[in-house]
């Protein structure tokens, strides 16, 4: 059986990766380890690649179809890794999760709508929302603290859920598994979730792009899954994009169980051809959605979680002050700072300028992520470490002070 290799370190400047390229735009500086963009530092499957190379052998890119068995593949995956049988025809490609919340908010909400999303939580969520006209609501994750008074895990705020909707509340977007902190929300929550949104009739949209990277011996709870009531009044989002490293590749798609829910958007999205997917999406979808795909992702994810593992593991024994979230899912660690006693600009600052790091500012996912960093470890382990022993230098400096 072929083994995978994580551990290469690849030089990414001048591929016009944001990640990296895009650092003096973004922080001010280039000479930062880019640990930010939600993109791994690992090759994209061999795979992958050669499915492209091969079909650059034909000299003509013109118009291109999927291929009548496209979404029986792609529902083959999602029944194969989520244990969910969906017919293919419920099935539609979008071009990004972002782009696809904002399609879904045009298609269904009117002027003066209000849409909730869950902070701490991946911020274009409330960007695009408000972009589209509509108003964003908050309805805080509810934190749990472990007995140092470092966080655990989040909940949602049920009640505080209830409360918030009015006659205006028509949509919420949730992130399953959570972004940025990698929990995955147990069942008897996201059914709780179903029954509010189904008797309120407001529809969720699912982005559920962390799906295919839940640590064992987690699963991934696809919410359309978890109750006839959330089958009623979801749209789920899901793309190989972050499992397969291949987001410049835009190949999401939707699934839409509900029946008018389903006509409405599959019908705006091909009146305006949005359901169209480019000719390398297609192909890179196909390659990954393979028994060598399943593999290869099996091989990351271990190399990921352990990764995460590390990273407590070594902030518990070198850089107690900082604690990282073991997440459930994914390869983003959200960094509790707290315990640091910063400002945020000086919490932002001591990442940049002292310990030359790029992270994502926590408060970028709301209010609520003041303290916090957002860490992408989907990296060789030695660049990690390297980024650590920086952190450690950049405190023990500060402290010294």
């Amino acid at each position: 059986m072929k083994r995978y290799d994580f551990d290469t370190v690849i030089d990414r400047r001048g591929s016009a990766s944001l990640k990296v390229d895009g650092l003096n735009k973004r922080y001010g500086r280039d000479d930062l380890m880019a640990m930010w963009v939600a993109d791994m530092d690992f090759a994209t499957p061999d795979f992958i690649i050669d499915a492209l190379r091969k079909r650059l052998d034909h000299p003509i890119l013109g118009y291109s179809l999927t291929g009548d068995d496209y979404f029986d593949i792609i529902s083959a995956w999602v029944e194969d890794l989520h244990g969910w049988k969906v017919d293919s025809s419920f099935f539609r490609y979008i071009p990004g999760i972002v782009k696809g919340i904002g399609f879904a908010e045009r298609c269904f909400l009117s002027e003066g709508d209000k849409v909730i999303i869950q902070p701490p939580v991946y911020h274009p969520f409330r960007l695009v929302t408000q972009a589209c006209g509509f108003e964003v609501v908050n309805n805080p994750l509810i934190p749990v603290y472990d007995s140092e008074g470092f966080l655990k895990t989040y909940h949602m705020d049920l009640d505080g859920l209830e409360r918030l909707i009015d006659s205006r509340t028509r949509m919420l977007i949730l992130s399953n598994p959570h972004n940025p902190c990698g929990v995955c929300f147990p069942k008897e929550e996201l059914q709780a979730l179903a029954e509010i949104c189904n008797r309120h009739g407001i529809i969720v949209i699912s982005d559920e792009i962390h799906s295919e990277m839940v640590f064992s011996p987690r699963t991934h709870i696809p919410f359309a899954s978890v109750s006839p009531e959330a089958a009623e009044c979801s749209i789920t989002f899901m793309a190989p994009s972050k499992t397969f490293n291949i987001a410049g590749v835009v190949s999401s798609y939707c699934i839409a169980l509900n029946q008018a829910l389903r006509e409405k958007f599959f019908n705006y999205l091909e009146a305006n051809e949005i359901d169209d997917p480019s000719l390398f999406s297609v192909i890179a979808t196909r390659a990954a959605y393979t028994p060598e795909g399943r593999q290869w992702r099996d091989e990351m994810l271990t190399y990921v979680k352990l990764n995460a593992l590390f990273t407590c593991d070594w902030c518990k024994k070198h850089l107690p002050q900082i604690h990282p979230v073991l997440p459930e899912a994914s390869f983003l660690v959200w960094l509790d700072c707290r315990k640091l006693e910063l400002e945020q600009k000086e919490l932002v600052d001591l990442f940049i300028n002292k310990a030359h790091l790029a992270l994502n500012d926590g408060e970028m996912f709301g209010a609520e992520g003041k303290g916090y960093m957002r860490l992408n470890i989907g990296c060789p382990r030695r660049v990690l470490s390297q980024a650590l022993e920086q952190l450690k230098a950049a405190v023990d400096s500060l402290e010294a002070e």
